[in-house]
């Protein structure tokens, strides 16, 4: 069974503050999406692996890839302007796969367990996206009115989403709609169920100054994510 992952990197550093995006951010001397592409082939060296970048993004991949020796085998194509266009140009490249995987460029920490229930819940259902039950407490509404919900109702929703080809690529033909939030509701829309599989609580996605002290510490140890 052949497998692809697209991995979407269209980040900036706004909310790290920094002018470099936060995909090309350095941990232990080596970009986060290095880190992230790494660790998908180091799940399965057969995997095609796909990055969506902007396309004035691209030269700063390729001259960091170079200066890092980097050379897992990989294609890139640009993306759009937002989201949805991102992953549809990455479909493009994947026609040939029965499974496909979407993946954010700044989760450098999914586990292979977690990679391992997506891909064979996906195989099995058509579509697969792992979660995390909610931990606190939750409340529904706004600064000046709320009120509790019942937590066991809600789970927080990581990446790689992973849909067999045909279901992902018959639903991107839809045209754009306001409620499109991830790749999950994009399948939904369509008429097909998606499944949850359990997610691992490092997978966090890098997006503030604090994530990145994070992933320093859980790739710095060296540790397999659980």
């Amino acid at each position: 069974m052949k497998r692809s992952c697209i991995i979407v990197a269209g980040g900036n550093g706004s909310r790290m503050g920094t002018e470099m995006p936060k995909q090309f951010l350095s941990i232990h001397g080596t970009p986060v999406l290095m880190h992230t592409v790494r660790n998908f082939y180091d799940f399965d060296p057969a995997l095609q692996l796909i990055i969506v970048l902007p396309g004035n993004q691209i030269s700063t991949w390729n001259d960091l890839c170079n200066l890092h020796s980097f050379n897992i085998s990989h294609q890139v194509i640009a993306g759009g302007d937002t989201r949805f266009y991102s992953v549809k140009n990455g479909l493009s490249l994947a026609d040939n796969s029965d499974l496909i995987a979407i993946h954010d460029g700044v989760r450098p920490l999914v586990s292979h367990e977690t990679l391992i229930r997506c891909f064979n819940c996906a195989s099995e259902n058509g579509a697969a996206i792992p979660v995390l039950p909610a931990s606190e407490s939750v409340r529904e509404g706004t600064m000046n009115s709320s009120v509790p919900v019942d937590r066991s109702r809600y789970f927080m929703v990581q990446t790689p989403q992973v849909f067999k080809t045909s279901v992902i690529q018959e639903s991107y033909k839809q045209e754009w709609k306001n409620e499109f939030t991830d790749d999950a509701s994009v399948v939904e829309h369509s008429g097909t169920p998606v499944y949850l599989v359990l997610g691992n609580r490092e997978n966090i996605k890098i997006t503030y100054p604090q994530d990145l002290r994070v992933a320093e510490l859980f790739l710095g140890n060296n540790s397999t994510p659980l």
